[in-house]
């Protein structure tokens, strides 16, 4: 669809709702744009009450210039009160983004062809045609429009409804003439055989039989006469559509009556756009001009120029709608069988981090706050963008979009600057870094990615660095479900950018040395499976001597690693020695206690002894954390009697120990109160 196309847009808009005046400002709003008169007339015809042949080309002759001329905008915003949303790009339809979007499931060349044939003697029964029609289509109260009277149209050579038809009986009360006379002549009126007869699918008032006298937008009508009879039946069976009745209309279609179970006219709208899209993606020529709830369908029952219409089945495919939907809504892949690549595999994405990262992957790195997050992934970008390494791992190099969500702008850009003078790099290729800061303008993740791929589309980047991740996130970062759709939106910026995608979180309350690395991360576990590769900074403490050695305030620190792609690799030690990171892979370093393991434990109870007080903080820790695993409370007076202490010596313990607190005479977990 070019941006300049409005026949779309008539599809939205329904001709019987429109004044005299509106109607004729739609035909003058196509004559302007360049649009032929046929345009107007096909649409023209939807309204069976108000079309009259030759209309429309008379009063098109009557157009003619104009200081104030009816321009397409017009049926734009008539579009706009019918449910039609504009897009970024204007005129972006739902519509397209379906064709575009929902895959194919019906193979036209495996179709298995379902022919269909009249029902003959017995099997004919005219009136019970009608009264299963009903009663599977209406409840008892529910008023039903038909119409048996037509006329014999010499301008278009068929057959027409002579009026709008009946629409005061119920659906009980026709069923019981039905039951009654046994024959629809009787029950419902004489209709010619020629012409045969009509039905309204939806529920109506009682008061009339346009668009604004239904109930309720139970049903939409798929009618295709592109096909086949027998590929349309074998088309809407392999789709799966909630077909309330399958009518063969007694000509070159069947009319498929469509559970869409809609809760109002745009709802409607919608979904009718949505299932004529899906249908015409998988081969099924539908009439769009049948998208009004009022529309009539063809009569089972009756007979038609020497055909029958009659049900073919009904209640077929989904239950309803949303079971239907959540089977076609299906963007996946189909499969593939590994022998036809055995002998001929698919080239591996290039490393973008060696031997921890491909280029289109995803990366987390997770640590605690006092880490240097945001300066280690800074000094990935200058690595990336100068071709250098990172924590000992070379890097591929290329330009990289830095996300910075929370550092303001003066600052971000002044500590980009001192890492590269503290590392001594020319910053020959400083151009491989863009910046968005976006400190107070961030918004949740799923309504920033669409503006980040849109942005970064054309750039080339072959990594984005989003940090942190919190700034962003939607939902309740301890739920799975919630997390992982969270998740889903680095794997569409990753898609649709073909970069990788790095993000920073930090780790849960407490001390951590204790737990897996791929356990230490705040928030549901979904972060450690989700990314390809997931690096862990934990803070170490090596020996005062080796410590003296360092710049004062350095912090030391063990990378350890999931990796999905490459094997695993030995911890990686550095100090923090603001404003980098700095490798140490000496023994020191490889020996020293990690925060909160046993060992770090150990050496605190020992400096602990030393202030002369009896405790084993590793032993008190495991009891606490076993209790509560298990479920089971851990009062203030149990531990007071188990160790012998007196509630200060407690409170002090716990200091050590800030992964549980005293609340209420008990010891609980810091963690689940985050």
């Amino acid at each position: 669809m070019t941006k300049n196309d409005l026949t779309p847009l008539l599809n939205y808009i329904r001709c019987s709702d429109l004044t005299y005046q509106e109607w004729v400002n739609v035909g003058m709003a196509l004559h302007y744009e360049g649009y032929p008169c046929e345009v107007w007339e096909e649409w023209s015809r939807t309204d069976v009450d108000r079309f009259h042949p030759g209309e429309c080309r008379k009063k098109w002759s009557t157009f003619h210039g104009s200081t104030k001329p009816v321009t397409g905008a017009t049926i734009t915003e008539m579009a706009k009160r019918y449910g039609w949303m504009p897009s970024e790009s204007d005129y972006a339809l739902a519509w397209d983004s379906v064709i575009n979007d929902e895959r194919v499931y019906v193979d036209a060349e495996c179709l298995d062809i379902t022919e269909i044939s009249e029902p003959q003697g017995a099997a004919w029964n005219p009136a019970e045609e009608v009264i299963r029609y009903l009663e599977t289509l209406f409840d008892k109260d529910d008023h039903v429009g038909y119409v048996t009277e037509s006329f014999y149209s010499e301008d278009e050579e068929k057959y027409k409804i002579k009026n709008a038809g009946a629409y005061a009986f119920t659906a009980g009360q026709l069923i019981d003439k039905l039951r009654k006379y046994k024959e629809i002549g009787s029950a419902l009126g004489d209709y010619d055989e020629k012409a045969g007869a009509w039905i309204r699918f939806n529920p109506l008032d009682g008061k009339g039989a346009k668009d604004e006298n239904v109930t309720a937008y139970r049903y939409a009508l798929v009618e295709s006469d592109g096909n086949s009879l027998g590929e349309q039946v074998s088309i809407i069976k392999e789709m799966e559509l909630p077909v309330a009745a399958l009518v063969y209309s007694g000509n070159k279609s069947v009319h498929a009556i469509v559970r869409v179970d809609a809760s109002n006219a745009k709802e409607y709208a919608d979904r009718v756009n949505k299932l004529y899209a899906v249908c015409e993606k998988n081969g099924l020529k539908v009439d769009g001009n049948n998208r009004n709830p009022s529309r009539l369908s063809r009569m089972p029952g009756v007979i038609r120029n020497g055909h029958k219409q009659f049900l073919i089945e009904t209640n077929i495919g989904k239950a309803n709608y949303q079971e239907w939907k959540d089977y076609y809504d299906d963007n996946l892949p189909v499969p593939e069988n590994l022998a036809d690549y055995w002998d001929n595999m698919p080239e591996l994405s290039p490393p973008l981090i060696e031997g921890v990262l491909r280029q289109g992957h995803k990366m987390l790195l997770a640590g605690p706050s006092k880490a240097g997050k945001t300066f280690a992934l800074m000094q990935l970008c200058v690595a990336i963008a100068e071709g250098g390494s990172w924590f000992g791992w070379q890097c591929a190099q290329g330009k990289v979009m830095y996300v910075n969500l929370e550092l303001d702008r003066a600052s971000c850009l002044h500590r980009f600057k001192d890492i590269y003078e503290k590392l001594g790099i020319k910053p020959n290729n400083i151009k491989n870094i863009d910046i968005w800061n976006l400190r107070g303008k961030a918004v949740p993740l799923d309504k920033l990615a669409p503006k980040l791929i849109r942005r970064a589309s054309k750039k080339g980047y072959i990594a984005g660095i989003i940090d942190p991740i919190y700034k962003v996130i939607t939902g309740d970062e301890n739920s799975a479900d919630q997390m992982a759709h969270f998740c889903n939106q680095f794997d569409k910026i990753a898609t649709e950018l073909e970069c990788a995608v790095i993000y920073c979180h930090h780790h849960s309350k407490g001390l951590q040395g204790g737990k897996r690395s791929m356990d230490r991360a705040s928030g549901s576990g979904v972060f450690a499976r989700d990314p390809d590769a997931l690096l862990d900074m934990i803070e170490i403490f090596p020996d005062e001597e080796t410590r003296m050695k360092r710049k004062r305030g350095a912090t030391a620190w063990r990378i350890t690693g999931t990796l999905r792609e490459f094997e695993p690799f030995s911890p990686v030690h550095a100090w923090y020695e603001w404003p980098i990171h700095n490798l140490d892979d000496s023994d020191a370093m490889k020996k020293a206690p990690a925060e909160g393991d046993k060992r770090d434990l150990n050496r605190k109870s020992q400096e602990s002894k030393q202030e002369g007080i009896d405790i084993n903080l590793a032993d008190l820790d495991s009891y606490i954390a076993d209790k509560l695993v298990k479920g089971q409370e851990v009062t203030e007076d149990e531990i007071l009697k188990k160790y012998k202490y007196s509630h200060s010596t407690l409170v002090r313990r716990l200091k050590d120990l800030p992964q549980y607190k005293l609340k209420n005479k008990k010891i609980v977990s810091t963690e689940t109160e985050q």
